[in-house]
């Protein structure tokens, strides 16, 4: 994979700030409460300036097209780099774009263990060598009842687990996201245990819809995105798509992932975009598609890839396996 650095981005070129929600109204609105409404949807009491965009970095080149991209338009990259659920930053959605600048996302490298034939420390180089990068215009869906339409860049997780050779015992991926408070301010508060753990079985880890993904928009990841080396996986809400991921872990029990370990009453292990199943705060039928403002959209099963998931839980309940 060959990656083309460009000239430093003049301040000239870089995006204005944007006017953008805070917090407090954005909850409102996904609530569809009467008060929102009296404030004025775009008054000035219900909006903030966000933090700029991420600056562009080294472009990714010999990317093909992917079969799975979604015909849906993309959302800005300004959008993308600047409402993020990252905890690790802090929990306001601006908060990953301000402070995720101290991170250094190289070099990087990721330990493999557990049950597989090849443990090892892999460097990301390593990880990315001989792999066909490709767009995948995925539709990404949040527990809080928001969603994007996001161009990633990557590959099949797959194809990276077929290296490490699983043994017959591995029934579970089980993923680690790096956890530095000299890097990431929000690890000096207990809003989650860290480091943050995810997990997927895996058959979900082998669907060629989970990939691996290193870039967006054509550019190599920005740190507030994950950088250098998170998951996606489109049918599953966004807490489950983990970020900064420095251990992949093959085990032969369910792990306990973070927001299970939390608040087990209100997040699964599965965590599959379902209409049906209410988070028990809020109704999870309909949804924003930012950057709008109300729940105007009906949440479709499997977040719209039920023709290719479905499959994988044919028998499951999937309001206790929620």
């Amino acid at each position: 994979m060959l990656i083309k650095r460009p000239a430093d981005i003049r301040s000239s070129e870089i995006t204005d700030k944007k006017i953008y929600l805070n917090r407090r109204e954005f909850v409102r609105a996904a609530t569809g409460t009467a008060a929102l409404a009296a404030a004025g949807a775009f008054g000035a009491e219900a909006l903030l300036h966000a933090q700029p965009p991420a600056a562009h970095g080294a472009k990714l080149l010999n990317i093909k097209p992917s079969e799975f991209s979604t015909t849906e338009k993309p959302n800005s990259w300004e959008q993308i780099t600047t409402y993020n659920n990252y905890y690790e930053f802090g929990t306001d959605k601006d908060s990953p774009a301000y402070y995720a600048k101290r991170m250094k996302p190289a070099p990087w490298s990721v330990a493999v263990e557990g049950e597989v034939a090849k443990p090892a420390v892999w460097h990301l180089e390593d990880i990315l060598k001989g792999q066909t990068l490709e767009d995948r215009i995925y539709r990404h869906r949040c527990v809080e009842a928001w969603s994007m339409v996001i161009p990633w860049v990557g590959f099949p997780l797959a194809d990276f687990i077929k290296k490490v050779q699983p043994t017959a015992k591995a029934k579970f991926i089980e993923f680690t996201t790096l956890a530095d408070a000299d890097q990431m301010p929000g690890i000096r508060f207990p809003s989650l245990r860290w480091p943050y753990v995810e997990g997927l079985r895996m058959d979900e880890a082998m669907h060629p819809l989970t990939i691996l993904v290193v870039g967006l928009y054509g550019e190599v990841l920005p740190n507030q995105d994950g950088a250098p080396l998170r998951v996606a996986v489109p049918w599953k809400y966004g807490f489950k798509h983990a970020k900064s991921i420095v251990k992949i872990r093959f085990v032969e029990n369910q792990p306990l992932n973070s927001w299970q370990r939390a608040q087990s009453n209100e997040y699964g292990f599965y965590a599959n975009v379902n209409p049906t199943v209410d988070h028990p705060r809020w109704s999870q039928a309909k949804e924003i598609r930012l950057p709008g403002l109300f729940r105007n959209r009906s949440t479709e099963m499997f977040n719209g890839y039920g023709d290719q998931v479905a499959k994988l839980y044919t028998g499951m309940d999937l309001r206790k396996n929620y």
